[in-house]
């Protein structure tokens, strides 16, 4: 991973590394269920963008690197693993 995504992944999932601290002290705090079911809407979206960033460099990195270095075992490769990535991120 580069290290101005490493560091940009590492901000946010501190972020909502806090965002999981403050839903688990709303739970505690018996606060609205609406508002808890809010909050975790709001999590995963954080989680969503974090997972496309990350696959943005992989496909940057990793994937134009296959396809450069004309290795088809590795190109196969890692479009299967991003296939297979694409395909739970659907469920």
């Amino acid at each position: 991973m580069r290290k101005d995504i490493k560091a940009s992944v590492g901000k946010r999932l501190g972020r909502i590394e806090g965002q999981v601290r403050g839903l688990s002290k709303m739970v505690e705090e018996d606060r609205y269920c609406i508002d808890i079911v809010t909050q975790i809407s709001a999590v995963r979206a954080a989680l969503r963008r974090v997972e496309e960033e990350v696959l943005k460099d992989h496909v940057a990195h990793c994937v134009e690197h296959a396809i450069a270095s004309g290795d088809k075992a590795d190109q196969r490769e890692k479009i299967a693993e991003l296939m297979a990535v694409i395909g739970r991120a659907e469920r």
